[in-house]
């Protein structure tokens, strides 16, 4: 089994743990109580490139990253040095996330929040948005066509901005077929865990302009911010570089300087 499949697999029996606890229905009926969804796209759209500071403790590349007693204090920071949203590790396995992180940083920030995890199922959407989140996460590598656009529309019907990510010319396509407004493309392999930084520059081209284009992983500096900008890059998700940074404030504001448009 490799890594992605290993992460899937314990997504799917974690959220089955949680949906014999809270059945679908009743997250529907907490959805129904919350205001909408922010949007992130004008933001993402703006001049510049935009940042999602993530709030992750560990990975299964590099291990611990650090201890984020107060996910919500982190995430505080983050708007404070200009984030436009901000993604939330929830996976425990590898990750050392939960979902009481997202209520948490949604409880403290008014800007977009991300749940990002290994999704398989409808039910970790309704769990999301339940939560506050306003996107989600949807790997393509990780799901079948069908699997995928299914996950797309229930997202969509929720209020959910999909960020659908790809590492491969193929992945591209697939979610470029699927008609996804964000893409992501990640450097990282999910099955080896390989980051090659060439990957976002070899993929972007095929994206065409109105599609916002998100580069993940491989983001350490802000020179590395400003040359995924200067091969497309709307977004930089960045994690690793922010939480072992030491000063979130200064962190985002730096990688949000790197490029100005």
């Amino acid at each position: 089994m490799g890594v992605l499949d290993e992460l899937n697999a314990g997504a799917r029996a974690d959220m089955e743990e949680r949906r014999a606890l809270t059945g679908q229905d009743e997250l529907a009926r907490r959805i129904e109580a919350l205001p909408p969804a922010r949007d992130p796209l004008p933001a993402f759209r703006a001049p510049g490139i935009a940042v999602i500071a993530e709030v992750k403790r560990s990975s299964p590349s590099a291990g611990a990253l650090a201890e984020i007693a107060d996910p919500a204090a982190l995430a505080e920071a983050y708007a404070r040095g200009g984030a436009d949203a901000i993604s939330v590790l929830t996976e425990r396995r590898r990750f050392g996330g939960t979902l009481a992180d997202l209520v948490a940083v949604r409880a403290r920030v008014d800007i977009p929040v991300l749940r990002k995890d290994f999704v398989v199922d409808d039910y970790q959407l309704y769990e999301a948005r339940a939560a506050g989140a306003d996107l989600a996460l949807l790997i393509v590598a990780s799901l079948t066509d069908r699997e995928l656009a299914g996950l797309h529309a229930t997202a969509l019907d929720l209020g959910l901005t999909p960020l659908v990510e790809t590492h491969t010319a193929d992945e591209v396509r697939r979610a470029l077929d699927l008609g996804a407004a964000l893409i992501g493309i990640n450097n990282r392999n999910l099955d080896t865990l390989e980051v090659d930084t060439a990957t976002f520059a070899r993929l972007a081209p095929l994206v065409p302009d109105e599609v916002v284009k998100v580069a993940e992983s491989g983001v350490r500096t802000p020179d590395d911010v400003r040359v995924f900008a200067e091969a497309g890059a709307d977004v930089a998700l960045i994690g690793q570089a922010l939480v072992t940074g030491g000063d979130p404030v200064a962190g985002v504001r730096a990688m949000k300087e790197a490029h100005r448009g």
